[in-house]
């Protein structure tokens, strides 16, 4: 089965994330399968719009931690999993050449939260919800994570979201500015604004997202140091707890050390 499926219709092309079985949660194949999957959809100027979507009346629950013991039990593999796999993916989103609308329904949390801030446009259902709550897991949002949720909704409604680790809901949502617009029917919407945007100048289109990105305001970039020492709580024993009480479904024993 295709985790990441595509199609094309057309000038639109629809990206959609499939692991149904866990509620589209990213498995690191994923990742990578997203930025593979949106370098091509760049490299292709006769589509006008993408779609991302989720599968199964789902958008994302986030990264699947089932693997976390696979993928990223130590720093090094910690540090690669956050700096390399989800960071080539959501630049490979973000810097898309065309213009990118969000779809969700259902559960968009964590990874999938942060896909859906990467996309120029999103749309709700209103029974979608949204959220980031690691602080369950023992973990901080990595820096190239945090940027594009940053660059949305700015630092008030970001440590909001980080340090509460509330899921709520569409409305909410709106009014926190990640949405655009709640539907009743978010994949028709989507398919109507996509083939609105693509009866525009695609050349305008592709103009506006690059002034967009160039005249907001420039992030320094971190040190080295800053970026190594961002990833440090995987030394931790609340890291360790948190991912250990999630797979065993209890209440994690957090001791801020």
């Amino acid at each position: 089965m295709q985790k990441i499926r595509l199609e094309r219709d057309g000038v639109i092309a629809v990206v959609t994330l499939s692991n149904p079985g866990k509620l589209n949660a990213i498995d690191i194949s994923m990742w990578h399968g997203l930025a593979d999957t949106f370098r091509q959809l760049s490299a292709d100027d006769s589509l006008r719009c993408v779609i991302m979507t989720g599968d199964g009346g789902n958008f994302a629950a986030g990264a699947d931690i089932e693997e976390f013991s696979s993928v990223r039990s130590n720093y090094e593999q910690g540090f690669d999993y956050h700096t390399k796999s989800i960071a080539h993916a959501l630049e490979a989103i973000s810097g898309c050449l065309h213009p990118t609308i969000a779809a969700i329904d259902g559960v968009c949390v964590g990874g999938g939260l942060e896909i859906a801030s990467c996309c120029d446009l999103r749309i709700a259902s209103p029974d979608a919800r949204f959220g980031i709550p690691i602080n369950r897991l023992g973990f901080p949002l990595a820096p190239g994570e945090m940027q594009g949720l940053l660059q949305l909704v700015g630092k008030a409604v970001t440590l909001e979201i980080l340090l509460e680790g509330r899921v709520f809901g569409a409305k909410e949502a709106k009014e926190k500015g990640i949405l655009h617009r709640i539907v009743d029917d978010v994949h028709a919407d989507a398919r109507n604004t996509a083939e609105r945007i693509a009866q525009g100048a695609p050349l305008a289109a592709r103009m506006n997202k690059q002034l967009a990105r160039r005249l907001s305001p420039p992030v320094p970039p971190m040190t080295a140091e800053e970026l190594r020492e961002a990833f440090s709580f995987f030394h931790s024993d609340d890291y360790r707890e948190g991912v250990r009480a999630f797979l065993d479904k209890r209440t994690p024993d957090f001791k801020g050390h």
